[in-house]
């Protein structure tokens, strides 16, 4: 699928529709999709619909013709990247590339070495940024399906959403800790994996213990050690190619 995403509240059925407000505007004025060009509209939750473009009208009105429409089933399994607090706009470089990796959720995790933490309007503004930015990535990539970014969550709300998951992971860089490498990890074929990736500073003693109750162990990239906002990345590319989701 090439054609350019736009997103809609519901996708149409077959028929006439009018793609107007800033998704409009998008398309007219900024992509210039002319009569003939097609485009795909999403409701970024897997229904979306291949669309003929039949006119274009002042600055923000696209009407198309919706020719099929479709809904793709949610992936298997599902990866879930726990992503510790970055500083500065490194928080949203790194879900941009989550997104456009394949990643099906974000959950920002202010963790106890984090230098960023969220807190009241500002906190809610940085995490309006996260959801933009996947949402953004998600049309950039030609997602369907974007991947949802919670609330932040705590130590203990993370814990506990370990404890669901079917294969639960930290990654850990601190050599005199035991762990595994995730190139070798017996992987589900299906549920949840849960991957925590930690803030600049490393996971805490104390963390690391909490997530270990909660069933995840640590687990290791590489000899190398990536940033935290590219860890979450590499480690969701290659369980994507792990699982077949790739394939």
């Amino acid at each position: 699928m090439t054609a350019p995403v736009f997103v809609v509240d519901a996708v149409p059925g077959p028929g006439g529709f009018l793609l107007d407000g800033p998704e409009g505007r998008h398309a007219v004025s900024v992509k210039r999709l002319r009569a003939g060009e097609e485009l795909v509209l999403t409701d970024g939750r897997g229904a979306w619909a291949e669309c003929v473009v039949t006119a274009a009208e002042g600055k923000d009105q696209l009407t198309v013709d919706v020719t099929a429409a479709h809904e793709d089933p949610e992936p298997t399994p599902r990866i879930t990247v726990v992503q510790a607090l970055p500083k500065g706009d490194r928080g949203e470089l790194a879900v941009e590339i989550m997104t456009e990796t394949g990643v099906d959720a974000i959950v920002p995790w202010a963790a106890s070495r984090c230098i960023t933490q969220w807190k009241g309007d500002r906190g809610l503004k940085a995490l309006g940024k996260w959801r933009a930015t996947a949402r953004e990535a998600g049309k950039q990539s030609r997602r369907t399906r974007f991947p949802e970014v919670t609330d932040a969550m705590t130590t203990k709300q993370v814990a506990a959403l370990l404890t669901g998951a079917d294969f639960a992971a930290v990654l850990h860089e601190d050599r005199a800790h035991p762990s595994g490498a995730l190139a070798d990890a017996a992987l589900p074929g299906e549920g949840e994996i849960v991957l925590v990736v930690g803030p600049e500073g490393g996971v805490s003693p104390e963390e690391l213990a909490a997530f270990e109750a909660a069933g995840a162990k640590p687990y290791r990239l590489g000899h190398s050690v990536l940033r935290t906002s590219t860890a979450g990345t590499a480690a969701t590319a290659l369980l994507l190619g792990r699982t077949g989701r790739w394939s």
